[in-house]
C-alpha cells in the first residue's frame, strides 16, 4: 500500500498532488476510524463520529497550509517550479507516520480478535526491503530520485537514448505529455518512456526496482464459443454491399468442421485459463476507398485468396471465445475511433484503448494512419497485418529502404516484421498466419472413389493459359483435361479441354477426387488450390522457375517488399510436401513432363494428404499461441520468453549463407525473436571464433563475423535483424529452433 501510495503521488502534477494527498488522508483516516468503531461498538456512536470529523478538519487544514506554503516556489534539489519537493518530503513524513500507526492499529486489532500478536515487518520480504522506494528520511536529507542509465540498461533497450534525446526536445508539444508527470527531468523521461511507452527499462525513482503497469479490472478467461448464429450477425454489412457474402458463405459451410475441431482443442491442458482479448477485425481490402473490387467481384472469378485467410481469421477468433468487432468501411473505423481519446493524444499510452489486437491488412494500416494521425504510436504494436506474401525486414525498415532505393507503397512501416501474418511460411521473420484447406469428403470417401483417367488444370481466368498449349499437348495424350475458366472468352484454352466454368466447392472437389492430376500452369502463385487438390489425392504438377522469380525479373512481384526467390509456382507444395504428392518440373521441358507423367499414371494409389497446419485444428492451435504469447508492445526485452530458450540452438552458419538456410539446412527454423540475445561479442566467439575488434553496423546481415577481416559485427538496429540476408565473406549468427511436424510455426511445447 505504501509504494503505491508513493509511486501514484511521484508522477502526479502538483494540482493533481494537492487533491490526491486530500484524498488519501481522508481515506486512510476514514478506513482507520472505521475499523475501530467496528471493533469498539461499545463506544457511543456521537462520540466516534466528532472525533472522526475533527481529524479530516485538521488533515485539510494541514494540507491547505503546506500548499500555499509550497505552490509557487522554487524549491529542492531540482530548482523547477511546480516540482512540489519540500512539499514531498513533508508529505512522505506524514504518510509514513500515519502507516505507522495503521500497522499499530492492525496489531492491536489482532490482539483483541486472535489474542496474537503480528511482528510489523512479518510479512515484508528482504527482497521487498532491498526495493523499498526513497524513504521521508532521505528526502529531508536532499537526497535526489535516481534514474541512471547503466551500460547494462543501454544494451537491453538501444532505443531509450534517442528517445531520451527526443523527449528533452519535444515534451512540450503536447499537454499529454505533462499528464502522465514529465517535467522536464531525466527521471520524468525514463519513467514516462519505460511505464507508457516501453523504450528505456522499467525502474523505479530510486532506480532499485522494476515497475510494471498492469490493466485495470478483472481479467476474463476466453472459453470456445461455437454458436454460428452470433457470428453471423457481427458479418451483417450495414451498407448491404454483401461485402461479406462469400465470407459468410465459406463460414458457413466449413462451420461443422470448425466447431468439432475446436471441441476436441478444447480438451487439451493448454487451452485451459487463456486470457480474452479484445480484437478489432478490419478489412481493408473491402472498403470502397481501396479500389479493388474485391466486394464485387467476389462471385465473379475475382481473387479469393485474402477472402480465405480472412475468412478462416475470423472462424478462428471467434472459435476461440475472443470480443470481436469486425468492420469493412472507412465509416465504421471513423466512428470507432472517434470514440476513443487517446486516438487523439501522441503520447502512446495503451491504458485507455478499448482493444488488445487489431488484425487488419495494408489498406486498412493506412486508413488508420490517416484517421489516427498524431495517435497512430500507441495502436502501432497492436497490429497484426494480413500479408499474402510477406515484408522483409530491409523493406518495412522506411529509412533504410528509402537509402537502398528499395522503398516500394507497400513498404516502410517500421512495424516489426513478426506483425506481418502470411498466407504461407515464405519467411521466418514473418508470422505465419495460414488458412485452412476446405475439405467436403472425408479421406475414406476420397479413397473409396474411384478415379478416372483425368486432369484438373489450375487456371480459372483465360490469360493464365496463354502460351501453355504445348506443355498441356503432351498431357492430354494420357488422360482427359479438364478446366474450371470463368467467363465466355476461352481464346487461349485449348479445344479439347472439357471446361466446367466456376464451380461451388463440394463439385469441385468431387471433381478433384476423380482426378489423378492437377495441372499447375504458373500462375496464380501460391493459392489454396493445390493444397485443396492434394488433399482430394490428386498429385500437383508444380512447374518450375528458371530462373527463379523476384521482383527484379517479373512484373508481378515489382513493388513487393520482399527479396524472395520463387523457385516455383508453390514453393510451400516444393519445399514441405513434395513427391509423392507434388513433383515440381519446368513445363517447357516436354520431355520432363511426359516422364513426371507417366510416373504418375503408374501409381497404385493416390492418397489425400493434407498438412496438420492447413487444417482447422491446426490453425486454432496456431493462432492461440501466437494470441496468448506474441506480444509486439514490449519493447527490445533482451531474452524471449516465447519460443522458449530451451528450443533455440545458435548455430554460425557458412560465409555467404543466411539464417533461414543455415536453419533450414538443419532440419530446424530461423526464430528472429532470440537475435537479441546473439547480438554481443560474447556471443559470437562462443563459437570458437576471436573478433579482432568489434563494431555496430545497420544492415541485415548481423550479427555476424567477417572471415576476412576477423571483425565482429552487431546489430545497430534491431527493426533490421533479419532471416533472410547473406553476404560472401560473413558468417552470419543464426537463433534456430526445432519445429513441430506439420506445425512449423510452433516448436515443441510452444503450444502452450
Amino acid at each position: 500500500m505504501k509504494k503505491a501510495l508513493w509511486r501514484l503521488f511521484c508522477r502526479s502534477s502538483f494540482s493533481r498532488r494537492f487533491w490526491l494527498i486530500l484524498v488519501i488522508i481522508c481515506v486512510i483516516w476514514s478506513a482507520a476510524l472505521v475499523n475501530v468503531t467496528l471493533i469498539f461498538n461499545d463506544r457511543p456512536e456521537k462520540e466516534s463520529e466528532v472525533l472522526k470529523m475533527e481529524i479530516i478538519r485538521l488533515s485539510e487544514e494541514y494540507v491547505k497550509a503546506l500548499a500555499n506554503e509550497n505552490g509557487n516556489m522554487v524549491d529542492g534539489p531540482y530548482a523547477g517550479r511546480f516540482t512540489a519537493y519540500d512539499l514531498k518530503k513533508t508529505m512522505a513524513v506524514l504518510l509514513e507516520s500515519m502507516l505507522e500507526r495503521l500497522h499499530r492499529l492492525e496489531n492491536f486489532i489482532n490482539v483483541v480478535t486472535n489474542g496474537t500478536m503480528l511482528n510489523n515487518t512479518q510479512n515484508i520480504s528482504s527482497k521487498d526491503k532491498q526495493a523499498s522506494f526513497i524513504l521521508a528520511k532521505d528526502l529531508i536529507m536532499g537526497i535526489k530520485e535516481e534514474c541512471i542509465l547503466t551500460e547494462e540498461d543501454i544494451k537491453m533497450y538501444p532505443n531509450c537514448r534517442s528517445k531520451m534525446y527526443w523527449m528533452s526536445k519535444m515534451w512540450k508539444s503536447d499537454n499529454c505529455y505533462a499528464s502522465y508527470g514529465v517535467d522536464g527531468s531525466d527521471c520524468s523521461f525514463i519513467m514516462y518512456l519505460s511505464e507508457v511507452e516501453g523504450f528505456c527499462p522499467k525502474k523505479a525513482w530510486s532506480g532499485s526496482k522494476q515497475l510494471k503497469l498492469k490493466d485495470g479490472g478483472p481479467v476474463n478467461n476466453a472459453n470456445i464459443n461455437v454458436s454460428l448464429s452470433s457470428l453471423m450477425q457481427l458479418l451483417i454489412d450495414p451498407n448491404e454491399r454483401q461485402g461479406y457474402a462469400w465470407i459468410r458463405m465459406r463460414i458457413t459451410r466449413m462451420w461443422s468442421r470448425w466447431s468439432a475441431a475446436a471441441t476436441r482443442l478444447s480438451k487439451h491442458d493448454y487451452m485451459a485459463n487463456r486470457s480474452k482479448k479484445k480484437i478489432l477485425v478490419h478489412l481493408g481490402l473491402l472498403s470502397k476507398q481501396s479500389g479493388w473490387k474485391f466486394a464485387e467481384n467476389q462471385f465473379k472469378g475475382g481473387p479469393l485468396g485474402e477472402l480465405v485467410q480472412w475468412s478462416d481469421l475470423i472462424s478462428t477468433l471467434y472459435l476461440l471465445g475472443h470480443d470481436l468487432t469486425i468492420t469493412s468501411e472507412v465509416e465504421q473505423l471513423v466512428e470507432i475511433l472517434s470514440h476513443l481519446p487517446a486516438a487523439k493524444s501522441p503520447c502512446q499510452s495503451r491504458k485507455e484503448l478499448p482493444v488488445h489486437i487489431i488484425y487488419t491488412d495494408i489498406v486498412g494500416l493506412t486508413q488508420f494512419k490517416k484517421r489516427v494521425k498524431g495517435g497512430y504510436g500507441k495502436f502501432s504494436c497492436l497490429f497484426r497485418i494480413l500479408d499474402s506474401f510477406g515484408t522483409e525486414p530491409a523493406f518495412n525498415h522506411r529509412n533504410f529502404a528509402k537509402q537502398n532505393k528499395i522503398l516500394t507503397s507497400w513498404g516502410g512501416q517500421d512495424l516489426l516484421p513478426r506483425q506481418f501474418f502470411t498466407m504461407f511460411p515464405h519467411s521466418p521473420d514473418n508470422s505465419f498466419m495460414g488458412f485452412v484447406v476446405e475439405q467436403h469428403l472425408n479421406n475414406t470417401d476420397v479413397q473409396s472413389t474411384k478415379r478416372k483417367q483425368q486432369a484438373v488444370v489450375y487456371g480459372k481466368n483465360d490469360y493464365m493459359w496463354k502460351g501453355k498449349e504445348k506443355y498441356l499437348n503432351v498431357i492430354k495424350d494420357f488422360v482427359e483435361i479438364h478446366g474450371t475458366v470463368a467467363g465466355d472468352k476461352h481464346e487461349n484454352v485449348p479445344k479439347y479441354v472439357i471446361n466446367h466454368g466456376i464451380l461451388n466447392g463440394a463439385d469441385l472437389h468431387k471433381l478433384l477426387s476423380e482426378s489423378k492430376i492437377f495441372i499447375g500452369l504458373g500462375f496464380p502463385f501460391e493459392g489454396p488450390a493445390p493444397l485443396e487438390a492434394i488433399a482430394n489425392g490428386a498429385v500437383y504438377i508444380n512447374p518450375k522457375f528458371i530462373p527463379p522469380l523476384n521482383n527484379k525479373n517479373s512484373p508481378f512481384f515489382k513493388g513487393k517488399p520482399t527479396q524472395r526467390q520463387l523457385t516455383s509456382q508453390h514453393p510451400y507444395a516444393e519445399e514441405f510436401i513434395g513427391e509423392p504428392h507434388v513433383y515440381t518440373v519446368s513445363i517447357d521441358d516436354l520431355d520432363e513432363v511426359k516422364k513426371t507423367v507417366q510416373k504418375i499414371l503408374n501409381k497404385d494409389e493416390f492418397k489425400p494428404y493434407l498438412p496438420y497446419e492447413y487444417t482447422e485444428e491446426g490453425m486454432l492451435q496456431r493462432m492461440n499461441a501466437y494470441i496468448q504469447h506474441q506480444d509486439f508492445c514490449l519493447f527490445d526485452a533482451k531474452i524471449s520468453k516465447w519460443p522458449p530458450l530451451d528450443a533455440i540452438t545458435t548455430i554460425l552458419g557458412p560465409a555467404g549463407k543466411s539464417c533461414r538456410d543455415t536453419c533450414s539446412e538443419k532440419n530446424l527454423i530461423c526464430e528472429p525473436n532470440h537475435f537479441l540475445e546473439l547480438n554481443n561479442q560474447e556471443a559470437i566467439e562462443k563459437q570458437n571464433l576471436k573478433c579482432s575488434n568489434m563494431i555496430k553496423s545497420s544492415n541485415i546481415y548481423y550479427p555476424a563475423y567477417n572471415i576476412k577481416t576477423k571483425q565482429c559485427i552487431t546489430q545497430a538496429d534491431n527493426l533490421l535483424l533479419s532471416c533472410v540476408g547473406s553476404n560472401e565473406q560473413l558468417q552470419r549468427l543464426c537463433p534456430c529452433r526445432s519445429y513441430i511436424k506439420g506445425q512449423i510455426a510452433l516448436c515443441i511445447g510452444c503450444e502452450r
